[in-house]
């Protein structure tokens, strides 16, 4: 055995092991940090709301309200129509977390690879979960999926799109998230709910049709894995399981009506 470049190896095994240990835990530190100062942003009711309803948020509540307008788009395949594609040989999975070494190990083996965005509060076990990316914002439940076994990557599922150019229809400013999450808070999230993640993206029910439509959407993920969508518009909440194959049941406006799920 070449015992110098055993050495070497588990040398750069350990450090790229520190680094993904140390990226977590900053990125665990930053989110505490930036829920602490979302708390203070939310009216005294909604405060109030939370400690009476015993919830907990973990997420940054983001303060950037842009303008955006409905997207249209086609759906080239779906990753249910088929089984998972083998990727081998399997790729370690730090390359996850390195979004140059992942298009390198694997931009030749996904199509359009360069088009999707790792999304780390979505992932389950066993899988990594990337949002479709449309003029730098997430399409919620147009995804990829990476699935891994023993931090290795064995196989891939993939929704392929195409997005068709705007119409004429003016971009809307969305609503505020402090607005829509403290809507949410008050009227919908269940005793003891924990926000995880607060994200702006777009989303819309899933229909048997040639074209589909989705909307500005605020996504917003619990420790549970429930997850609720606000029309960043309308204010209109639905819950659902985050999948756009799926169908989420919607319910009336969020100024006043009931969620079903």
């Amino acid at each position: 055995m070449d015992w110098r470049r055993a050495k070497t190896v588990l040398i750069i095994a350990f450090l790229a092991l520190n680094a993904m240990l140390s990226y977590q835990l900053w990125q665990d530190w930053r989110h505490q940090l930036n829920a602490a100062a979302g708390w203070t942003s939310l009216p005294s009711e909604t405060q109030q709301a939370m400690r009476q309803k015993q919830i907990r948020l973990d997420a940054a509540i983001p303060t950037h309200a842009p303008e955006l307008k409905e997207l249209t788009f086609a759906f080239h395949s779906k990753r249910e129509d088929a089984g998972p594609v083998p990727i081998d040989p399997p790729r370690d999975t730090r390359i996850v977390f390195l979004e140059r070494e992942l298009r390198r190990e694997l931009g030749r083996i996904i199509p359009e690879l360069e088009s999707y965005e790792f999304d780390p509060a979505a992932g389950r076990d066993g899988v990594f979960v990337f949002n479709r990316m449309a003029d730098g914002w997430p399409l919620f439940g147009v995804q990829l999926e990476l699935h891994y076994r023993n931090q290795k990557i064995t196989a891939y599922r993939q929704d392929r799109i195409r997005i068709f150019p705007s119409d004429g229809a003016p971009a809307r400013k969305v609503l505020p998230a402090a607005q829509a999450v403290a809507n949410l808070i008050e009227k919908y999230l269940p005793k003891g709910a924990v926000v995880k993640d607060i994200r702006l993206g777009y989303h819309g029910q899933i229909f048997d049709a040639e074209t589909q439509v989705a909307a500005p959407t605020w996504r917003v993920l619990l420790e549970d894995g429930e997850v609720y969508y606000i029309h960043a518009i309308s204010g209109e909440v639905s819950a659902g399981g985050g999948d756009a194959s799926g169908e989420d049941a919607s319910g009336e406006d969020a100024s006043g009506g009931d969620v079903s799920s």
